[in-house]
């Protein structure tokens, strides 16, 4: 289990090898074809900074000969904003005083139908709270069967589960899973996550584990840009994609980095702020570090970022997006888990990657091709 490497790799050693690196260490790491985790913290390191435009043009060839000019399209759909954590961050914590929903099956369909209506959208991505009680494993398992007549590709973000739950919600059709860490530090990680079931990092940890010997399909992971330093927080990720990809080499791999947002939970305030640049230059040293990882951005990240992002390395976007549990028909007014910051609809997302010469995709993986 990853729990176990981790244990092995010095978070404060980490930061310190990061801010001590080169300009010789960068340029090394700029001439491989095949980097290790020591060269990607080269290229997170504050000496890589006078290179972002060598970086961006790298970034960009490696983006071009992997996925051309496509970007993959989704949406999210929260079916539940019920939770048991007590995440110091967030909209759903436990404490908050809001309504909590759970989407009914008609009412989840007509979400469904909603989607629908406002692009072709074939990707989407279903998204709970952590409330295995109320919202557990059949309801998931179920509102992936409903989506299957209306979308070609469903993946889940849920609490972490068992290997055989998620065979057998792979099973009912679901194509892939994405699970933020949130941190890596396991010694603050706490702090974040006081209590609930998220409390617990070794299994969330180990839960990318358990995706591997479940064989599902695409794991997507994260780090949630705010809480620690952000440069050692994305080099512990980067060694758990490498320790996947080697022990679940069949499995496809996302990353996604997102920069905290403001949540209805009382303004927690980010410890750590990240720039546009160094969103940047954390964008393209993953896709250097990784030719084939998908690079993901949602709707937390400014239009006319990810629109300059979209020609440099990004591979997947999601578009009109909604936070709140039954958000596109149902509950349009419900309390938000986070704010959105391009709320541009898919259809003007559409037109402003096609004028960038970006080409979207709405459909790119089905079952049949397994």
């Amino acid at each position: 289990m990853f729990s176990d490497e981790l244990k092995k790799i010095s978070w404060s050693d980490t930061t310190s090898a990061i801010m001590s690196k080169t300009e010789a260490d960068v340029l090394r790491a700029l001439r491989k074809e095949r980097l290790d985790v020591d060269d990607f913290m080269a290229l997170v390191s504050p000496a890589a900074e006078p290179y972002l435009e060598t970086m961006a043009r790298l970034s960009q060839k490696y983006t071009m000969e992997r996925f051309g000019k496509t970007m993959s399209m989704f949406i999210p759909l929260y079916i539940t904003n019920s939770c048991t954590n007590s995440c110091v961050y967030c909209g759903f914590h436990v404490a908050n005083k809001m309504k909590r929903t759970i989407l009914t099956e008609a009412e989840i369909v007509n979400e469904y139908k909603a989607i629908k209506k406002l692009g072709p959208f074939e990707n989407i991505l279903l998204v709970t709270g952590e409330n295995p009680a109320k919202a557990g494993v059949e309801y998931i398992a179920r509102a992936v069967e409903l989506a299957k007549p209306y979308f070609s590709n469903v993946k889940i973000e849920v609490m972490p589960l068992k290997a055989e739950e998620y065979k057998y919600i792979a099973d009912c059709g679901m194509n892939g899973v994405i699970c933020f860490q949130e941190t890596y530090n396991r010694q603050n990680y706490n702090i974040y996550h006081p209590r609930g079931q998220k409390a617990n990092f070794e299994w969330r940890v180990n839960g990318f584990d358990r995706m591997g010997q479940a064989g599902v399909h695409t794991i997507g992971m994260g780090v949630l840009i705010g809480l620690e330093d952000w440069r050692t927080d994305v080099t512990m990720m980067a060694h758990h994609l490498r320790y996947l990809q080697k022990h679940y080499w069949k499995t496809k791999y996302s990353v996604n980095f997102p920069r905290m947002r403001p949540s209805e939970n009382g303004g927690f305030q980010p410890n750590v702020l990240m720039s546009d640049r160094e969103l940047a230059q954390l964008t393209f040293a993953y896709r250097i570090f990784d030719h084939d990882v998908d690079i993901s951005y949602s709707t937390r990240e400014p239009a006319e970022i990810r629109d300059h992002m979209a020609c440099l390395g990004v591979t997947t976007m999601s578009a009109e997006s909604k936070t709140e549990p039954g958000g596109y028909f149902s509950y349009p007014q419900t309390l938000e888990q986070f704010h959105v910051s391009d709320s541009r609809t898919a259809v003007e997302v559409e037109a402003a990657l096609k004028k960038n010469g970006r080409e979207p995709v709405w459909k790119d993986w089905d079952n049949i091709l397994n």
